[in-house]
């Protein structure tokens, strides 16, 4: 049953927002001053012009026209000047913030307890991490530098007009309730509508990426057709909701235009009606027009950017709402006396309500090597990953030396057990960078083909074009899935866990070389704690013990002699594998 992250409030939004401007005050207020300086070096022109209207009617010179076209030219030279550089210092500070906000969201992914990870499923985390993140990207390089400039630029050409005469501000005073209605309507159904837009790219990306990660099974189960209509489906989904977005925008932007040209038709009627009675200038009528009519560029472009913020809120509400997610262990501080692994009356459950470990209780010695077979769906990987820390279980305890699994930190547990499925990821980058990645401070090559030679792997490592050196991953030189299995293997050499949990580690690789393989592990690791997952049984018959699991228990445990002895499930499957080899 999937789960979906969460989205984060106007209240921490509003925090993190604050936070990023404690971060950079300098640029903060210095992006501010150079914006309000570029926007009062513009409203010098209306007042020029004014004045030349005004002294055109009372007869004027050669010269004084020379004179104000001159300053005219200074105040725009002026006004560019400071612009370029105020747009400078909000660019640099955009991608300042930006950055941050991009270390930050990695930093709080990669945090994220692995169940939720899985529960939630990729496509919502990849659609945070791609077009969430661009989306916002687009906000705050672009949208928010430029919303900020108009409000300043609006506000202050308000206060230039009102400068003019009081009676300015009543024709603006007519264009705010249909800007005040059309804002109020469009605010309170933009957000959920752009949530509702990013969550169908979302349901998008997880058809598709669970389409491709399956195509083989739905090749031969026939099910090509099933998911075409699901992502149909998913895709009229998202239609709807951008459908529903541009509704909005094409309701709301056409009702701002009235807003827009009512102040300034208003203003020219009553100040020609002013100056008629003698009550104002024509200069006067001149510089308030311009004013009213300067006001429109500016609020324009918040009304326009307001949709941008309103989808880069959104995007932001999501990148933050990854790090709401509870964490699924709190560290108590205490340190472990030793490294033994218990389980005692462990349940867990992905459903509430439906157990699939039922009062499990296993302890595992220092060195012991475990194998636990059993049918599909039995509970064999929920037990192995609940005995590595991914999991904490419903009810019980799993302990290293006698502290929680899930009461230690992530960095002190992995140091002592760790993990290892069927499911391997090469990262684009060298081959020692991907074995650097769990190699300890000081790694030193030989360090890392001593862990290639452990796992068998180092003879087709030499053979690489550029050995250890060689690109590999997407884009680079493909290994094979028996390679990328060494890979991850030679990673956990170089981790030096205490205990390791292979959850079919071998599965993929020729049986054969999957025997050869654990042999040489058996080497590398003497003295650690082994606990392997798998169908082959050629894992429990060289193990210390075997644990049968079956339906969510542990049916059978014993050596692989004594459970053949007792004749019961395990001896069942071990003639079954025998006789089917």
């Amino acid at each position: 049953m999937s789960t979906t992250l969460p989205i984060a409030g106007p209240g921490a939004m509003r925090a993190y927002v604050g936070v990023l401007v404690r971060r950079h005050p300098r640029l903060v207020w210095g992006a501010l001053a150079l914006h309000v300086l570029a926007a009062l070096a513009g409203l010098a022109a209306p007042r020029l012009l004014g004045g030349l209207v005004e002294s055109v009617e009372n007869g004027t010179t050669t010269d004084h026209v020379d004179s104000i076209i001159g300053l005219l030219a200074l105040f725009l030279i002026l006004q560019t000047v400071v612009t370029r550089y105020a747009r400078y210092v909000s660019q640099v500070l955009g991608e300042q913030v930006l950055a941050e906000l991009r270390e930050d969201f990695v930093g709080n992914a990669l945090a994220l307890p692995v169940g939720v990870v899985e529960s939630a499923g990729s496509g919502d985390l990849l659609t945070r991490t791609s077009r969430d993140v661009e989306q916002l990207g687009w906000s705050v390089r672009w949208a928010l530098p430029e919303w900020t400039i108009a409000v300043i630029t609006a506000i202050l050409t308000f206060a230039a007009a009102l400068s003019v005469g009081w009676w300015v501000g009543l024709p603006c005073l007519l264009g705010i309730p249909p800007l005040v209605v059309g804002l109020r309507w469009y605010l309170a159904r933009a957000k959920d509508g752009y949530l509702r837009e990013s969550a169908s790219y979302s349901a998008i990306n997880a058809s598709l990426t669970e389409t491709v990660e399956g195509a083989r099974s739905v090749e031969a189960l026939g099910l090509g057709q099933q998911r075409i209509e699901a992502i149909d489906d998913d895709i009229r989904g998202s239609y709807t909701a951008e459908r529903y977005t541009l509704w909005l925008r094409t309701v709301f932007f056409p009702s701002m235009e009235l807003s827009y040209l009512i102040p300034t038709v208003a203003t020219l009627l009553f100040g020609g009606y002013l100056y008629t009675q003698g009550q104002v200038s024509l200069g006067d009528v001149t510089t308030a027009v311009l004013y009213v009519q300067m006001l429109i560029d500016p609020v324009d472009r918040i009304v326009s950017i307001l949709d941008e913020l309103q989808m880069g809120a959104a995007s932001l509400s999501r990148l933050l709402g990854v790090a709401q997610v509870p964490d699924d262990r709190t560290a108590t501080g205490e340190v472990p006396d030793g490294e033994a692994i218990d389980a005692h009356d462990v349940r867990f459950s992905y459903v509430e309500g439906r157990d699939v470990l039922h009062g499990v209780d296993l302890s595992v010695g220092v060195g012991e090597r475990i194998a636990m077979v059993g049918p599909s769906g039995a509970g064999k990987s929920t037990l192995g990953r609940l005995l590595a820390g991914i999991h904490p279980p419903r009810t019980g305890a799993v302990t290293v030396g006698g502290v929680g699994l899930v009461d230690l930190p992530l960095q002190d547990l992995r140091g002592h057990v760790a993990l290892v499925t069927q499911e391997h990821h090469v990262f684009v980058g060298t081959l020692r960078e991907n074995l650097a990645l769990a190699a300890p401070p000081g790694a030193t090559d030989d360090d890392i083909r001593a862990s290639l030679d452990a796992v068998d792997a180092l003879d087709w490592v030499d053979g690489l074009p550029e050995g250890l050196e060689t690109v590999v991953g997407s884009g680079g030189r493909a290994v094979t899935a028996a390679q990328a299995q060494q890979i991850a293997l030679a990673r956990l050499v170089l981790a030096d866990p205490h205990t390791l949990v292979l959850d079919e580690a071998t599965s993929l690789i020729d049986p054969r070389a999957a025997r050869h393989l654990e042999r040489s592990l058996a080497a590398v690791l003497e003295g650690r704690t082994v606990i392997a997952i798998a169908h082959r049984l050629f894992s429990a018959h060289d193990a210390d013990r075997v644990a049968v699991v079956e339906d969510g228990v542990i049916a059978e445990l014993g050596s692989h002699d004594e459970l053949v002895a007792a004749g019961g499930s395990y001896a069942a499957l071990w003639d079954s594998w025998n006789g089917g080899r």
